[in-house]
């Protein structure tokens, strides 16, 4: 199984991707200096399989070849929603950019299912459950605010969920894949999951401010609100990453250029009705305690626009598919990626 190790603050440096990623883009900004650089420009990508093109991409009942590509995107910054062994909308689009910056015709899906056989031969390991995995698991997790502001860690429901989020899947997929009930799962119990890089929270850097530091801080990001889809772009304007998102309420949508300002990794939160609801700060909050069941998961990235940033969530099942309040939220296997691409003083452009 492929470990990946989560870096500190001192050494996190951005992981270059092999496939240069995006979701609608297309690069049109010259190569000046980082200061001088002007936003990189979008423009929409025809996702549709053409007619006449002669390697589409697996059937939908070919789950193994639909997850091993799966694999292959997400290991390599191009974000296809949580593993399901199914090419939804956001594989698709990753898989279409793939195309386009290799020069080959949409529809024409060859190459990429070439790579993932090559780099994901198997696209299934087992992953055995520790007894130290229990410190991640608040049991009877609350919630509504008023008792999750009497708990000292938002941890995960239970072994399974804490499972899937490892591997960047859902309850039910593993679940399917193990044909089995997995609610019981205990120290020494051995899960099949999807053979992916683990998202290793115990690695994870705590309590961390991260400081504008190293290239990332010339770096930027454009959140396409339309495409539920952040792209980030290095100080040459050249795509590196692309996560699927989901925005903020319409009502609270600010579009324009903004900077990130802090980040810190496994925040708590400021839970205010007010504030999520309307907008405006009151008196009446609780303060939420961290842990990746926490409503900003394990990474805040803040920006210069009040109350609006980046970060991880509770509900990855979510991601493209339901309104968050005003912010621009990630699944935590994504989120902890952020400190390799963004650093205070990055742009965020939001369209």
């Amino acid at each position: 199984m492929r470990m990946i190790r989560f870096p500190s603050e001192a050494d996190m440096i951005p992981r270059l991707p092999a496939l240069l990623t995006a979701t609608l883009l297309l690069l049109a900004a010259p190569l000046l200096s980082a200061q001088d650089t002007p936003p990189p420009r979008a423009v929409p990508l025809d996702l549709a399989d053409k007619e006449g093109n002669y390697a589409p991409l697996p059937p939908k009942t070919d789950l193994d070849a639909n997850l091993r590509i799966q694999i292959c995107l997400d290991e390599n910054n191009f974000g296809p929603g949580y593993l399901d062994g199914k090419i939804g909308e956001f594989g698709k689009k990753a898989a279409s950019v793939y195309n386009q910056i290799n020069g080959i015709p949409v529809g024409n899906y060859h190459r990429l299912i070439e790579a993932s056989q090559k780099r994901v031969p198997e696209p299934y390991t087992t992953y055995t459950i520790k007894e130290e995995d229990l410190k991640f698991v608040t049991a009877n997790l609350p919630s509504n605010p008023p008792e999750q502001a009497k708990t000292k860690y938002l941890g995960y429901r239970n072994l399974l969920e804490f499972t899937a989020e490892r591997f960047h899947t859902s309850d039910e997929f593993l679940q399917q894949i193990n044909g089995k009930n997995l609610y019981g799962l205990a120290p020494g119990s051995v899960v099949k999951v999807p053979n992916i890089s683990p998202f290793e929270l115990e690695n994870w850097a705590k309590h961390v401010q991260f400081k504008t530091e190293g290239p990332q801080a010339s770096h930027s990001v454009v959140v396409d609100i339309r495409a539920r889809v952040a792209i980030f772009f290095d100080d040459q304007n050249r795509p590196i990453a692309s996560f699927p998102i989901t925005p903020g309420r319409p009502k609270f949508i600010q579009f324009g250029e903004w900077k990130v300002t802090n980040m810190v990794s496994t925040p708590t939160f400021r839970w205010d009705k007010s504030m999520l609801e309307e907008g405006k700060r009151s008196d009446s909050f609780y303060e939420l305690p961290l842990g990746p069941n926490n409503p900003v998961g394990i990474m805040w990235c803040g920006t210069s626009r009040s109350g609006i940033g980046l970060h991880g969530t509770p509900t990855p099942h979510t991601i493209g598919r339901a309104e968050s309040h005003g912010c621009i939220r990630l699944a935590n296997w994504d989120a902890v990626r952020l400190p390799g691409l963004l650093r205070p003083g990055s742009r965020v452009i939001i369209r």
